[in-house]
């Protein structure tokens, strides 16, 4: 079965050229449910084995929300083996999302709050539109960020800007949201997909197989030693000349012409 012919659900999936572009579709706020978080794993591992997809976009349907996180009505109950299985199916699904070998975009064209920030925070880049509003709102609720929140946060805007979001819940627009690192470019209402599609189709150019390696790289950062990830830096590097991409960068490089990737 073609990705085109298969259903994923709460998502919906097109592909333009290299990149698949995911739109969550769970109206009216697009939250997450059990079955969305374990169709966003499915279709993300169904990408990784798709070598022709370069790049991922995900955006939020409609004009005011990316996605306002977890629906709470699961939480009412109080049910911990139903707690347990929901943070389970978000780690897996933004773990998943975090490890897609190509490039992946958030387009930020509404509210993301809670579980939403998170998913955008599991991507490598982050465009969000002027009007939106970025959250990490769990403690007002008596809970906390459990798909990676609390950790991917700091990382991005250090522990200062991630506790006053997350102690004080405080809400971050797309100025400030730039100004401390959280997002990497603001655009104007509407336009936030238009601009991750530009950015996608400026990653097709570059080899692939060298975006997989640098992704990893820059990623092992978070758990390795720097005296480590610079012996790494050095294999990957050698590694790279196994690969048909390699051989054709360069080729293409000497004959002053576009190279044909193979991501291979």
């Amino acid at each position: 079965m073609s990705l085109a012919e298969k259903s994923y659900t709460g998502l919906k999936l097109e592909i333009d050229g290299h990149t698949a572009v995911v739109t969550l579709s769970n109206p009216p706020a697009n939250t997450w449910t059990r079955d969305s978080l374990a169709a966003l794993r499915d279709l993300v591992r169904d990408l990784d084995a798709q070598r022709d997809v370069y790049a991922l976009v995900i955006t939020g349907e409609g004009e005011k929300f990316f996605s306002a996180g977890a629906d709470l009505k699961q939480f009412a109950s109080g049910d911990k083996a139903l707690a347990r299985d929901a943070a389970r199916r978000f780690g897996e699904a933004f773990e998943t999302l975090s490890a897609f070998r190509g490039v992946s975009i958030a387009a930020i064209n509404g509210y993301a709050m809670g579980g939403g920030l998170e998913c955008a925070l599991a991507c490598d880049l982050r465009i969000v539109e002027e009007q939106a509003q970025l959250a990490l709102p769990e403690a007002t609720v008596g809970l906390l960020p459990c798909a990676g929140g609390t950790q991917n946060l700091a990382r991005l805007v250090g522990e200062g800007w991630a506790k006053r979001m997350m102690l004080l819940g405080e809400r971050v627009d797309a100025a400030t949201a730039l100004r401390i690192g959280l997002v990497e470019d603001v655009v104007g209402k509407g336009e936030s997909k238009a601009r991750a599609l530009a950015w996608a189709k400026a990653a097709e150019k570059q080899s692939p197989t060298s975006v997989a390696a640098c992704k990893a790289l820059v990623q092992a950062t978070r758990s390795q030693s720097h005296a480590t990830a610079l012996v790494s830096e050095r294999e990957a590097f050698v590694d790279l000349f196994d690969s048909a991409d390699q051989v054709e960068g360069v080729a293409a490089f000497l004959e002053k012409r576009a190279p044909q990737w193979k991501n291979a």
